[in-house]
């Protein structure tokens, strides 16, 4: 008699989406500000939304301060909270990554598939 434990396909669908939004996070979040200025918290709001994922707020200002040291967003305070919104040079850098959707969507297909 085997003892084996069942696969809980679940929570390893669960897992690799977690793995890929986070490792996508600063793509998610520049793809996001093409549409306007958000605060951290709009946006930990908009990936809880999005992909049912929990960030924590230190990992999404952590990024954002990472990408206003690379002067890919830039952050001004309103009254009460700082905002976030993309520079030209991060407008430019969003639109070459999205322009290679084509490219990434054969990598992965093809990267995936079982000879």
């Amino acid at each position: 008699m085997s003892l084996t434990m069942p696969i809980d396909e679940e929570a390893i669908i669960l897992n690799i989406n977690e793995r890929i939004v986070k490792n996508f996070l600063d793509i998610i979040i520049m793809n996001e500000l093409r549409n306007g200025s958000f605060s951290g918290y709009d946006l930990m709001n908009y990936i809880h939304n999005k992909f049912q994922l929990l960030i924590s707020s230190g990992t999404i200002y952590s990024l954002l301060y990472s990408l206003e040291r690379n002067e890919l967003v830039k952050g001004t305070w309103t009254e009460r909270k700082r905002t976030y919104q993309l520079t030209l040079k991060g407008t430019k850098t969003i639109q070459i990554i999205l322009s290679t959707t084509p490219d990434i969507t054969y990598f992965t297909t093809n990267f995936l598939k079982i000879p």
